[in-house]
């Protein structure tokens, strides 16, 4: 990936922006953002960028900008501290100021163990090094758990906002059960200094009910506390993936009516994987079985099979935008740099509010890790990166 700003004797990818790209003194042009954007998208540029949403109308979303906070947030029942945290996170960063946030996220430790999360990289066996790269990397949060933070809280609490994970899914039990557990108190994480907590409920699964009430007593604490909530939203039940079919814990339907469970216990922010399918609803309804319920309408009117009008449903669960959706990063691979460029213009034209992703950023050097969260922040920044 290339530094957004750079020079080379090429030319300019064109349509995609109404200024004139500028000529250096030895004949080379200045690659901007859009540039880069468009060569990391490869031959998905125009089928992402110039799609034009015809299902929920931009219009009738609340999307992020500069007064996000006093526009969404004032208005609503949190308290004055809780406002003041939000405004701490959505201005901290390379993203400050536009309604867009970028988090590292590094609970891997616990949630697919520390070994095989850090082994590509041990220095994030060491917590500091996690906070490092979150704001070498102009994040506006960094999440973590409470024995990484808990750890450098003193040194960095009030030097970029610190969002505690408080329950995870751990991996010794065997055989590996999946089940979000609290790993320490809600008032530890205010006393730390931290801005946000993070919560993961597994929807759908056999532990929802347990996990559903816990954290939302957490979330009402936290609250009460002044600190802003987030809340992973994902789906787990073996039954959701279908052989010979798909993987609908990817499906826009359900993950859009997790995302909607967790607006009623007033999650801040959203997190959800990006969605690469629809129509769980109605493959769980089949042989005679009954599952939910559904309207045509979700497929035929709120959605096509485009990636960006899949997320924007993920958006519509979210209040239509007032509680913001961050999708997840994902894990790392051989094409990190162009799959995260992909995941956060779609987020972003979907009227999403940014992109949360450790793997991709922590399983490499802290300097190619830093430039791989400036290449999605770049995204949010891009003014030829519109709502679709």
């Amino acid at each position: 990936m290339e530094n957004p700003i750079c020079r080379r004797k090429k030319t300019r990818a064109r349509g995609w922006t109404n200024q004139k790209a500028s000529t250096m003194p030895d004949g080379s042009i200045a690659i901007t953002m859009i540039d880069t954007i468009v060569s990391a998208l490869g031959d998905k540029a125009d089928y992402l960028l110039k799609h034009t949403s015809k299902t929920v109308s931009k219009d009738a979303l609340h999307l992020p900008g500069p007064d996000f906070v006093d526009r969404i947030f004032a208005p609503t029942d949190r308290n004055q501290r809780v406002i003041n945290n939000l405004q701490r996170i959505y201005n901290t960063g390379r993203l400050a100021g536009t309604g867009y946030v970028s988090i590292l996220p590094v609970d891997q430790g616990i949630e697919h163990s520390a070994g095989a999360s850090f082994a590509k990289n041990p220095a994030y066996f060491d917590p500091e090094n996690i906070v490092k790269l979150a704001i070498e990397g102009g994040c506006n949060a960094v999440c973590s758990t409470f024995g990484v933070l808990g750890t450098v809280s003193r040194k960095y609490a009030h030097k970029i906002p610190f969002m505690v994970k408080i329950n995870h899914n751990e991996l010794l039990t065997y055989p590996n059960a999946f089940k979000e557990i609290l790993f320490g108190k809600v008032k530890t994480a205010s006393d730390m200094g931290a801005a946000a907590i993070g919560a993961t409920i597994y929807f759908g699964s056999d532990d929802a009910h347990r996990e559903i009430v816990e954290v939302a007593e957490a979330f009402a604490l936290a609250h009460e506390l002044g600190m802003a909530t987030v809340l992973w939203c994902y789906l787990r039940n073996p039954a959701f993936s279908i052989k010979g079919d798909k993987d609908y814990h990817l499906s826009a339907d359900l993950t859009g009516q997790a995302n909607h469970l967790g607006c009623t216990i007033q999650a801040d922010i959203i997190k959800q994987k990006l969605p690469e399918n629809n129509g769980g609803f109605k493959a769980l309804n089949t042989g005679g079985s009954s599952y939910g319920k559904l309207d045509e309408r979700i497929y035929t009117e709120l959605t096509s099979e485009h990636p960006i009008d899949l997320c924007r449903y993920q958006v519509a669960n979210c209040y239509m935008g007032r509680a913001g959706l961050i999708n997840s990063g994902g894990a790392s691979g051989k094409n990190d740099f162009n799959e995260a460029v992909y995941t956060a213009v779609v987020n972003k034209r979907a009227g999403g509010t940014g992109l949360i992703s450790g793997r991709k950023a922590f399983q490499r050097p802290m300097d190619e890790g830093a430039k791989l969260l400036h290449a999605i922040q770049d995204v949010y920044l891009c003014k030829d990166v519109t709502i679709a």
